[in-house]
C-alpha cells in the first residue's frame, strides 16, 4: 500500500486560514468604467458602464461588468457590491504563489461529493486564496492518483480563474502563468 502525502484533518477542523481574507471591507466599493474586477464564480470581468434603472418604481443603480471569460454581462446593483472585488495586488499574488508552493495540506478523509461541496463553496466565495487551495489541493492529490471526472472539472475550473486573475494582476499572458503554475506540480 502507498503512504499519501497529504494530512487528514479531523472534522472538528478550523477553517482555512485565508478565510479572513474574505472579510467585507468597511468602506464602501466603487469602481471606474473600464476598471478590472472579479466576480465570483466568473471570474475576471471589466465594468463596462453605470446605468440606472426603474424597478418597481424605485430608480436603482447598477455596474454592467462584461465577464472576459465568456462576454457575459453581470448587472450588480451599486448597493450589493459586497460579492465584487478589485483584482489581486502585488502582496495578494506573493501570497497566492506561496500558498500553491506549501506542500501541507489538509484533504478531509471524506466522500468526494462531501469534498466536492467544500471546495465549490470555496470558489464561489470569489477569495483568490481559497481558489488557490483548491487548485493546490488538487494538483498534490493529482500527483498521489489519477482524479475523477469530477476532481478533473474542478481543477480545470479552479485553475481557469485563478490564471486569469494572475495574469491580468501580473499584465502577462495566461499561457505564461498556466506554465509557471503547472511548473509548481511536478513530481
Amino acid at each position: 500500500m502507498r503512504a499519501t502525502k497529504y494530512a487528514v484533518r479531523p472534522t472538528f477542523a478550523k477553517p482555512s486560514p485565508h478565510a479572513k481574507k474574505v472579510q467585507k471591507p468597511v468602506a464602501p466599493l466603487t469602481f471606474e468604467v473600464g476598471q478590472k474586477v472579479v466576480y465570483p464564480g466568473h471570474g475576471v470581468g471589466q465594468v463596462q458602464s453605470i446605468d440606472s434603472k426603474e424597478i418597481a418604481g424605485t430608480k436603482i443603480s447598477f455596474y454592467m461588468i462584461r465577464i472576459l471569460e465568456s462576454d457575459v454581462m453581470v448587472m450588480v446593483p451599486t448597493n450589493k457590491l459586497d460579492k465584487v472585488r478589485p483584482i489581486a495586488s502585488a502582496d495578494e499574488l506573493k501570497e497566492v504563489y506561496g500558498l500553491l508552493k506549501d506542500r501541507k495540506i489538509v484533504v478531509e478523509l471524506t466522500t468526494w461529493n462531501r469534498r466536492y461541496r467544500e471546495y465549490m463553496e470555496k470558489i464561489r466565495t470569489g477569495s483568490i486564496f481559497e481558489i488557490a487551495e483548491v487548485l493546490r489541493d488538487l494538483c498534490v492529490i493529482r500527483m498521489d492518483k489519477v482524479l475523477s471526472f469530477g476532481e478533473k472539472k474542478m481543477l480545470d475550473l479552479a485553475k481557469g480563474l485563478l490564471v486569469k486573475e494572475l495574469a491580468v494582476a501580473e499584465g502577462t499572458d495566461e499561457p505564461t502563468i498556466e506554465a509557471q503554475v503547472e511548473a509548481l506540480f511536478v513530481k
